[in-house]
């Protein structure tokens, strides 16, 4: 057995001081070649039910079966995201807490007069991933049969069809905002707690329409409770082939497309956070992985954090733009 008796004095010497400065610093010695090894918590900053929610509930059951570490999510909504986001930016960076999002992150600088927080610089993008497109969905038994019956109404009656969302700001009133300038017509804004309490007004017939990503309502969509009108992108569902895309359905520039990123505290090691990015790739690479996005009309690829840098930086202009045009008080 080796002891620090058995070795050469100078080399006994030198690990003393190694473990000498590590708890003086602070931080247990090599600590980040083997993170994880307490569990790892991933902040929602939206109820329970919604599109992060649901994707990001998926992401830390793979996370917890790679890693043989839990993986727990905290829901913490309020102040579209920015409770969340501010209580990650504070924690400690070790790689145990980090917060999970959605395009809505890139809106913050567009919709509040000051953040809490760094937009920029106080968060350090992971990884992107289970890329979405925006739906349009009402009531299954709406008589809006399609997209055109709706903007005929909202045109006949502004701000009378309404719609709701997970609060003023987020990645769903701007897209209903963009379908109003897109086609002229005013829609009337409802805003909720988070996404799944709107999806709940729509099952009530307590508001007329949601935009919402494909992956927080496809479950009502399959079980016949809400019907799919248009869906933004490219490209038709693969499991909805009758879904027109916002184009096919007469309307242009609708073109959002949600993803789901992961974020840690600035600081945090680059270790760590190249071992993070690599596990959430070959989640990502996994079958039940590709079966659950395809299966909630979304696209299983994912990028990298300097790939998914370049994103937040193209959707933040892009946000820009249509807030200069969106009628709404800063918060």
């Amino acid at each position: 057995m080796l002891t620090f008796a058995s070795l050469p004095r100078r080399a006994s010497v030198a690990l003393c001081c190694v473990a000498t400065f590590a708890m003086a610093a602070g931080i247990p010695a090599f600590a980040q070649d083997t993170w994880p090894n307490k569990p790892v918590k991933i902040v929602v900053p939206y109820g329970p039910g919604g599109a992060v929610d649901v994707v990001t509930r998926k992401m830390a059951q793979k996370l917890t079966q790679q890693t043989g570490q839990s993986f727990i999510v905290e829901n913490k909504p309020g102040a579209t995201g920015t409770i969340a986001v501010l209580q990650v930016t504070r924690a400690e960076p070790d790689g145990y807490t980090l917060v999970a999002n959605d395009t809505t992150y890139a809106l913050l600088p567009h919709i509040f007069k000051k953040l809490p927080f760094d937009h920029a610089n106080d968060l350090l993008p992971v990884g992107a991933y289970v890329f979405a497109p925006m739906a349009l969905v009402v009531n299954a038994g709406s008589s809006y049969k399609t997209l055109q019956d709706l903007i005929s109404a909202a045109k006949a009656q502004p701000a009378q069809v309404s719609y709701g969302t997970g609060g003023a700001g987020t990645t769903p009133h701007f897209a209903a905002e963009a379908l109003g300038l897109a086609t002229g017509s005013k829609f009337m804004h409802v805003p909720f707690k988070g996404a799944a309490e709107a999806t709940q007004a729509i099952l009530s017939k307590t508001i007329d329409m949601q935009f919402a990503s494909t992956t927080g309502v496809m479950g009502n969509v399959k079980g016949g409770k809400l019907h799919l009108l248009a869906v933004s992108g490219d490209k038709r569902l693969a499991v909805l082939p009758n879904v027109p895309t916002f184009a096919e359905a007469g309307v242009n520039n609708v073109g959002v497309v949600n993803w789901t990123g992961l974020w840690a505290p600035k600081g945090t090691p680059a270790a760590i956070l190249k071992r993070l990015e690599t596990e959430i790739a070959l989640a990502m690479a996994s079958p039940d992985m590709k079966e659950f996005a395809e299966g909630m009309g979304a696209d299983p690829r994912q990028v990298n954090a300097v790939a998914f840098a370049k994103i937040l930086q193209d959707s933040t202009l892009m946000w820009g733009k249509i807030a200069a045009n969106t009628s709404f008080d800063k918060q």
